[in-house]
């Protein structure tokens, strides 16, 4: 697990208090929202102010290429990656 991904999974964590889950819970490409690990709207109207605080990243709520990025860990580290 890269050291990108696993602080996108703690800060995940920490933001939505998802407790009894940890790191190594969350899989890099299940999906954030429904069957995968369980996340609603309001989830990622929390995440989106702590990703622009943290990797300085502006993300539109009614976009469908925001919809893309909060697919799984694995597509927000991608984001992340390409805005540094």
């Amino acid at each position: 697990m890269s050291d990108l991904s696993n602080e996108v999974k703690v800060m995940m964590i920490d933001v939505l208090s998802l407790e009894d889950i940890t790191p190594e819970d969350i899989d890099n490409t299940v999906p954030l929202f429904g069957e995968g690990l369980g996340l609603d709207s309001i989830d990622a109207l929390e995440l989106a102010p702590a990703l622009k605080k943290r990797y300085n990243i502006q993300l539109s709520a009614d976009s469908e290429e925001t919809k893309k990025h909060f697919e799984s860990v694995q597509s927000l580290v991608e984001l992340i990656e390409a805005n540094q």
